[in-house]
């Protein structure tokens, strides 16, 4: 199905962006939102000119999730303009890693209400006028920490379980009216989030800009977010509840489902690993680079499974 139209947010970069340029060259009319102006102006520009040659067209809007009156704003102004919403993608989240005594009330709270509250504010502006349509997809990205144990990566951890729970409960009350949910829910992916320091105005932990290096022991490597976007156009297309992905996050899933204990040991590994490698940044001694870390703890990006974004 072409000529739908699909609000993406969190689409300057990274998995928003990816998936709206495949929507793109469907003919989609994308309205992209991101709290970066010039980025999701960027990207809104640059796909312009496939979107109308394939039918469709772009926009873009600066849209800070934490605010449910202004995700309402947008949600409302779109479905004046083409009179629904086909596909909603809860896609802006933030992902700071640390050790749970770094982090702060403060990081906790930023990682709840841009990963759970955002998606919330998503789900109250769009679904109710999706139901008395009959018709309409929310699409929640998660992460496969949403699944499995993710240590050093608590508070995005919970956020992201929160969000599993939140999309899987609303799928079955969803069920058979027509609207659809999809809870997408990737291992570590290459996109910008690997990168990222974190907020300027929270303390900086020792994981901040090292996720690119610790993801390097991934078995199998990043996953190509071009990739992911095609994964989850599929999953849209067909209505799919519940999209884990690659093949490497599904074994982590069904290992700590099905043997919650021999996932829990591997976690518990990992964590202590990844604490003795971090001592050297505490002490201010040895190597504290980020490849030493990977080196003293290669399975550690296998449990963490952050999400890129």
């Amino acid at each position: 199905m072409a000529d739908r139209v699909v609000l993406i947010t969190g689409a300057g970069s990274g998995i928003g962006k990816e998936l709206a340029g495949r929507l793109a060259r469907r003919g989609d009319h994308l309205v992209l939102t991101d709290v970066d102006e010039a980025a999701v102006a960027a990207v809104a520009e640059a796909l312009r000119p496939t979107a109308e040659a394939a039918g469709g067209s772009t926009r873009h809007e600066v849209v800070d999730v934490r605010d449910p009156d202004r995700v309402a704003d947008v949600v409302d102004q779109t479905w004046r303009d083409f009179g629904r919403i086909d596909v909603l993608v809860n896609n802006a989240g933030i992902g700071l890693g640390g050790s749970s005594e770094e982090m702060t009330a403060a990081h906790w709270q930023r990682v709840f209400d841009i990963n759970i509250s955002g998606v919330m504010h998503g789900v109250v502006a769009a679904y109710p006028k999706m139901l008395a349509a009959g018709s309409g997809q929310i699409v929640n990205i998660a992460s496969l920490a949403g699944l499995v144990p993710a240590p050093h990566l608590a508070a995005y951890s919970a956020s992201k379980h929160a969000v599993v729970g939140l999309s899987m409960s609303l799928a079955a009350e969803a069920h058979d009216t027509g609207v659809g949910i999809t809870c997408v829910c990737p291992g570590f992916t290459d996109t910008p989030i690997l990168d990222a320091t974190g907020p300027a105005d929270l303390p900086t932990t020792r994981f901040a800009g090292r996720g690119r290096q610790y993801a390097a022991g991934v078995p199998g490597g990043l996953y190509d977010v071009a990739l992911l976007a095609a994964d989850i156009e599929r999953a849209i297309d067909r209505r799919q509840v519940l999209l884990v992905t690659p093949a490497s996050a599904r074994w982590m899933w069904r290992v700590a489902r099905y043997a919650p204990r021999l996932g829990m040991v591997v976690a518990r590994t990992a964590a202590a690993r990844t604490r003795a490698a971090l001592q050297p940044l505490v002490a201010g001694t040895g190597d504290s680079s980020a490849s030493a870390v990977t080196a003293a703890a290669p399975e550690i990006v296998d449990v963490q499974a952050q999400v890129g974004r």
